[in-house]
């Protein structure tokens, strides 16, 4: 079996877990869902009844005033004051000091509930509300009194004096700013003053005649700035006209002869005798290479005729390339001084411009400036009036749609929703609590909860309520869960001589002796010779489920020199013997723990198929860890959810400590109609259990059939399980 850990973290509930906590604290829950439902009940008792009446109110900001001219005027005082915030702070304005004592004093309250004027105050914004209306632009005022008269009378005022303070508020603001408006007008007609002063100074000293809005004309009557712009131009004109020269005159004198004679052909001057000659000079060169073709020789008349003709035109031509630079040196010169001469003229042209644009500007500016003004004196005079209009004429800001009446239902306190919030937080609070106790409780619930904490099996689960099986008539169902721990301990035996257990449990009520007394009737009923010795020298319960007179028993067999055969006593369950526990001692623990006790033990081991031991609570004494060291097993009877889990693993311990063996653990009085983990493990009890049997202990000679084969022999004249 693969066990965890005590140390290793609880998987989370399901929801079935869940259910089965509530299943098994529903009666926490229901006790605490009635308290706090009874709670709830008796405070909407003993709560003051209260009435309520409301008044519907519409809150409009002041529209704007119309000018004298039909237009629609700026905003007024009054106007545009819709923020996201308006409802906001129109709600405290209504509850505000102010308002509510107008309410005070109108309606005497202080002599009305016989009060101060503070405590009146008080009760008075406590009890009057503010909300807005879903989806409308109207606030509901509402008041709650015990008294529906003074909730009628109140919400009728409060609105009032709403209505009256907020008229005090704008009436005081329209006349701050109209006042603010009028002495902003005054000093803006001073400031128009101030500018028409100023630009007719400008016009007169600068001789700018005004001719519309950004345009005007000097004295001349001409533009001031066409003369700067024509000198500037020829300047450029003719200082292009210098730089041609310029580059003709470098080109002429860095060209050879006939390349001078070709650019000199290309100018277009005046007197450029070059450009009709050249041409001519060429062709008498080609007619005379052609003479020369012809056969002519260097010493023929025509030939020297035709050189004579080319020499003069060559002469001519160096004539006309000489006269061509001068003509050109004399043309540059003159575009050199007429460019000096202009380039004066420019930049006086353009000081003058300069003087001019920035006399013009001082003009536009202060043009600018003055209708500026002006026309701000003309909006501010247009809202002056508007506002003056706007005084004359009346207007409400508050006005009332719903007028309040009195109430003759209370509306507080709501019953039935103070009736199902007490049974929700009822149940809310029981379930909680629930879980924290069961979050608290640390027993044990669960098989896995023994599995995983004492490391031990769970030999069997022992329903609730179960009784003494050998006193109840037929054949019980519940006999089927023993006889699974006869089955069980058969299993988990590791040694078939080990037939002496004893029977332990943490505390006392556990049912450790009832449970004793049931696998003993089941195993005799198995054909097993079983008998019970009941070592419980504080409490002994054995004898009492037989009707045994205990005054003979183990302690007057340890104590003096009984037989065996004098203590024992046969039950009247075939096969099932019985030892009381005799005269109580002082010293019980020095009683068991001696060799009498040990001799004891061997010697019914070798008499009984098994022998079981019943033993005192083992926490606080220390009998049962006696018995624990004498017999050859321990089986450890829990009580399902009583001792803690830490308790368990102390009487496991207390067992091992000295020297015992922990077979496994009987879960016990396990409630299966609460706790669903355990129904389907006790669903087949009823199952398999016999339809009609007869009552009374099976006759002699008949067996029932055991849980597992057993093999059955004799030694010495006594059966034994092994």
């Amino acid at each position: 079996m693969n066990l965890s850990t005590p140390q290793q973290n609880e998987t989370a509930l399901h929801a079935v877990d869940y259910w089965q906590v509530i299943k098994n604290r529903y009666g926490i829950i229901l006790l605490t869902l009635l308290l706090v439902f009874m709670t709830a009940a008796v405070i909407t008792y003993v709560m003051p009844k209260k009435f309520e009446s409301a008044a519907t109110i519409e809150v409009k900001p002041r529209q704007a005033g119309m000018s004298p001219l039909g237009a629609q005027m700026t905003e007024t005082s009054g106007g545009g004051r819709m923020t996201p915030q308006f409802f906001g702070t129109e709600f405290e304005k209504i509850k505000s000091r102010n308002s509510l004592s107008k309410v005070v004093e109108t309606l005497q309250l202080v002599n009305r509930w016989n009060v101060d004027k503070e405590t009146a105050l008080a009760i008075l914004k406590g009890i009057v509300n503010t909300q807005n209306i879903r989806g409308t632009d109207l606030i509901s005022i509402r008041v709650r009194h015990t008294n529906k008269v003074d909730a009628r009378d109140i919400a009728d005022e409060v609105s009032r004096a709403y209505r009256s303070y907020r008229n005090e508020i704008e009436n005081r603001d329209a006349e701050r700013q109209l006042h603010e408006l009028n002495k902003a007008v005054r000093d803006q007609e001073d400031k128009v003053e101030e500018r028409r002063k100023v630009l007719a100074t400008i016009v007169r000293t600068k001789g700018i005649i005004y001719k519309g809005t950004d345009s005007f004309y000097n004295s001349g009557g001409v533009d001031e700035d066409q003369g700067a712009r024509n000198a500037l131009q020829t300047y450029h004109d003719i200082e292009q006209e210098k730089l041609q020269l310029e580059s003709q005159i470098s080109s002429l004198l860095k060209y050879d002869s006939d390349q001078l004679m070709v650019y000199a052909g290309g100018l277009s001057l005046p007197d450029n005798i070059i450009r009709n000659l050249y041409p001519q000079y060429q062709e008498a060169k080609r007619q005379l290479d052609g003479l020369k073709i012809g056969g002519l020789g260097d010493r023929h008349p025509t030939i020297l005729v035709a050189v004579d003709q080319i020499e003069n035109m060559k002469r001519q031509l160096d004539e006309g390339v000489v006269n061509l630079r001068a003509t050109l040196q004399a043309q540059l010169d003159l575009a050199t001084n007429r460019l000096k001469s202009v380039e004066i003229m420019k930049d006086e042209s353009r000081e003058e411009a300069i003087k001019r644009g920035l006399d013009a500007q001082d003009y536009v500016d202060a043009k600018r400036e003055f209708e500026t003004d002006q026309q701000l004196l003309q909006t501010m005079k247009l809202k002056q009036m508007g506002e003056t209009i706007s005084r004359k004429i009346p207007g409400e800001s508050v006005e009332v749609h719903d007028q309040p009446v009195i109430s003759n239902s209370p509306v507080s306190p709501n019953v039935t929703l103070n009736l199902v919030l007490g049974a929700v937080v009822g149940l809310i609070f029981g379930v909680g609590i629930a879980f924290f106790l069961e979050y608290l409780d640390t027993s044990v619930k669960s098989l896995e909860d023994v599995e995983r904490y004492l490391q031990v099996p769970v030999l069997a689960v022992i329903p609730k309520d179960v009784g003494v099986l050998h006193k109840q008539s037929g054949m019980s169902p519940d006999a089927e869960a023993y006889r699974i721990l006869r089955t069980n301990i058969e299993f988990n035996r590791k040694n078939p001589e080990d037939n002496a257990i004893t029977v332990v449990s943490g505390g006392a009520g556990e049912g450790k002796s009832t449970t004793l007394v049931n696998l003993a009737y089941i195993c005799a009923q198995g054909g097993y010779t079983t008998l019970m010795i009941d070592a419980d020298l504080r409490r002994p319960r054995l004898h009492t489920f037989f009707d045994i007179n205990n005054s003979v028993g183990l302690t007057n067999y340890l104590t003096t020199e009984l037989m065996l055969e004098d203590v024992i006593l046969q039950t009247p369950v075939d096969n099932l013997y019985f030892m009381p526990s005799g005269i109580l001692p002082a010293d019980a623990a020095g009683i068991l723990n001696s060799r009498r006790m040990s001799e004891l033990i061997q010697d019914v081991k070798q008499r009984f198929d098994l022998v079981l031991v019943d033993s005192p609570p083992i926490l606080g004494v220390s009998d049962a860890s006696v018995l624990a060291s004498e017999v050859d097993l321990t089986m450890l009877v829990v009580q399902h959810r009583k001792l803690p889990r830490n308790m368990l693993l102390r009487v496991k311990q207390a067992v091992e400590n000295v020297g015992g063996h922990v077979i496994g653990v009987v879960l016990n009085n396990v409630d299966v109609r609460s706790d669903s983990q355990y129904q389907y493990y006790t669903s087949y009890y009823t199952y398999y259990a016999p339809a009609d049997a007869q009552a009374g202990p099976p006759a002699a000679g008949i067996q029932s059939t055991p849980a597992k084969p057993q093999a059955v022999a004799t030694r010495g004249g006594d059966s034994e399980l092994y």
